[in-house]
């Protein structure tokens, strides 16, 4: 009777278990953008990914061959969604500690600066003034 009050309870490593359920009984499963295997869409990782559609190397190209002045060439949206096995494996998203596990802010987005080219001055290879 007394083992029965004092039931030990189970550590959990996260809060929401993995995933993004919260009150829903199943949710839908989604194949891995990578090597197929069926993932709960709520567990899965997803990245939304932007690439053109022209490698920069053929885009002055095309740009020079182009009729039109400013013909901006289309996007390739891509919405990818990972297994946790393949996204660790290819540096989606890391392994962080006990400690770093509880922040659930995002990190920092890192933006290039559009005003900013490589090589001006003060960056690397710029000219050293004596």
């Amino acid at each position: 009777l007394r083992a029965a009050l004092s039931v030990s309870r189970m550590t959990k490593k996260r809060r929401n278990g993995g995933r993004n359920k919260h009150g829903r009984g199943h949710t839908p499963a989604i194949r891995c953008s990578n090597c197929a295997r069926c993932v709960p869409k709520d567990k899965a990782i997803k990245r939304f990914q932007v690439r053109n559609m022209v490698e920069a190397g053929c885009q002055r190209d095309m740009r020079d061959a182009s009729v039109f002045d400013s013909y901006t060439l289309p996007k390739l949206y891509m919405k990818l969604q990972y297994c946790c096995s393949c996204a660790i494996h290819s540096r989606v998203v890391r392994v962080r500690s006990v400690v770093n596990r509880k922040i659930r802010e995002p990190p920092p987005r890192f933006r290039p600066r559009t005003g900013d080219k490589p090589g001006g001055a003060g960056g690397p290879g710029a000219a050293q003034k004596k």
